[in-house]
């Protein structure tokens, strides 16, 4: 069991630098803007031979006692109370203010141990940046700089001194995260029930679900199990029209979401049953498929309609995002947990869809039969001739056909193909790319080789004698 640092203090102190830092990644979304971050987000860190978890909180406001922000500090005092080590940030150039007393009172309660960590720090004389912090009553303050590393090695190491070093061949192993289970992204537009959703597979307040459009800017990652088998979740921020998107962080939210689909497996796209089904949710359906990521849609909200509004849903649906004919759909309410064991077993079906492995006589079996059941179409002077075909990757599966003149083949025998091969192999709820490979003709670059004198007679003679035999 890794042990597990959080990240706690008021907003814009530099939590979300710090963690990017100690997991040497960009995960965590960083701006000049208090409040940036909202839900836990949680990541892998290793310090020398130390592994351990490290989670980045939103800005904690304990004086505030509805709203999101209200949200955000209860999100971080579980973070606390789940963790092993709370390393409590402060900002060295602003010094001590009354919020980062009060904060310091409720970790003070919460019985554990807590790390002061003065950030910011560089430029500084260590001894000054920390003599102010020592009234708070909570150790040695240890002055650090998140976006320069300055210091962060002590600070790792006085909040993991309690804890045993690992064995030297396990250390490398225990610090790296499983990736043998599913990813799975959670998209949609805005205010469409992603967080929600995320809560009721998971059983748990895991991510703030605010009836506030723009509540999620960042891509959380949630790990939960599910009769026997785990997944990570990706609870990412709702995408809107490009024309209504003017804030930076808006901007950075959209770019972290796509990313976030296209490092995905399988992506569950959340629609709002009770708004009509827009240009925009058919956009991020195409980038999905565009992508190749497979693809579950969950129309959410489904418990509030009635039977013509359901019926009309279902023909908008069908109108609108007839090119996902390999997805399934399901009708849930994610607050009331209906249908979710649907979306999961779907989910299963599309990732074991995505990452099959199609061997290479039955794909050429398959295509042989396809020819003789239906032949490609004459192009110019040339038939094209597919000779064999073999599988060119997964998620998505990728299907090569090789022959000759392929390159007459249009696109309505393409999706032929595309559906013999799904199918015949079963390839529900992912996309199936079918490529074309034109076999080199070697002798094609070589030039003619020039007749000689006695060869072109030669060939008149031949000639002439066709013409007076044969009538030619």
């Amino acid at each position: 069991m890794l042990p597990t640092l959080v990240l706690v203090g008021r907003p814009n102190v530099g939590k979300s630098t710090l963690f990017n830092r100690l997991t040497k990644s960009r995960d965590a979304l960083v701006h000049d803007l208090p409040g940036l971050t909202r839900d836990r987000h949680y990541g892998h860190g290793r310090i020398g031979r130390r592994p351990f978890l490290v989670v980045d909180t939103g800005g904690f406001e304990p004086v505030v006692d509805t709203g999101i922000l209200a949200e955000m500090a209860r999100q971080t005092l579980q973070a606390v109370d789940e963790a092993d080590v709370a390393i409590f940030m402060l900002d060295a150039r602003a010094g001590i203010t009354p919020q980062d007393r009060i904060i310091a009172e409720r970790l003070r309660s919460r019985d554990r141990k807590i790390v002061l960590a003065i950030n910011k720090a560089e430029g500084m004389d260590r001894n000054m940046a920390a003599a102010e912090f020592f009234e708070l009553g909570l150790g040695e303050p240890l002055p650090v700089s998140g976006a320069h590393g300055e210091g962060v090695r002590a600070l790792v190491d006085a909040a993991l001194a309690d804890f045993p070093e690992p064995p030297e061949e396990g250390a490398e192993a225990a610090a790296e995260p499983e990736a043998d289970h599913p990813r799975i992204a959670i998209v949609g537009r805005p205010n469409v029930g992603k967080s929600t959703l995320i809560n009721a597979l998971v059983g748990e307040e895991r991510v703030i679900a605010f009836d506030q459009p723009g509540t999620t800017r960042d891509a959380i990652d949630v790990d939960f199990a599910w009769q026997g088998r785990n997944y990570t979740l990706v609870d990412t921020a709702g995408v809107r029209r490009k024309g209504r998107v003017f804030e930076a962080i808006e901007k950075f939210s959209v770019i972290k979401t796509l990313q976030a689909i296209e490092s995905s497996n399988v992506c569950v796209l959340v629609l709002d049953a009770q708004q009509e089904i827009s240009d925009q949710d058919a956009h991020l359906a195409g980038f999905i498929a565009e992508s190749g990521r497979a693809l579950v849609v969950a129309v959410n909200k489904w418990d509030g309609l009635d039977e013509y509004q359901r019926s009309r849903i279902r023909n908008d649906l069908g109108r609108r995002m007839q090119f996902l004919d390999f997805a399934r759909f399901h009708y849930i309410s994610a607050l009331k947990s209906q249908g979710l064991p649907g979306v999961l077993k779907s989910v299963d079906e599309a990732y074991a869809a995505a990452m099959a492995k199609l061997p290479t006589p039955k794909l050429t079996k398959l295509l042989h039969e396809a020819l003789e059941h239906h032949p490609p179409h004459k192009k110019g002077l040339f038939r094209p001739k597919p000779k064999y075909a073999h599988q060119g990757g997964s998620n998505p599966p990728v299907i090569v056909v090789h022959g000759n003149h392929l390159e007459g083949i249009g696109d309505d025998y393409k999706r032929f193909l595309e559906n013999t091969f799904r199918t015949a192999f079963n390839l529900q709820g992912t996309p199936l790319r079918v490529d074309f490979k034109a076999n080199h003709n070697p002798f094609e670059a070589r030039k003619p080789k020039a007749l000689t004198q006695r060869e072109a007679n030669k060939a008149r003679r031949e000639r002439r004698h066709r013409r007076k035999t044969f009538g030619e």
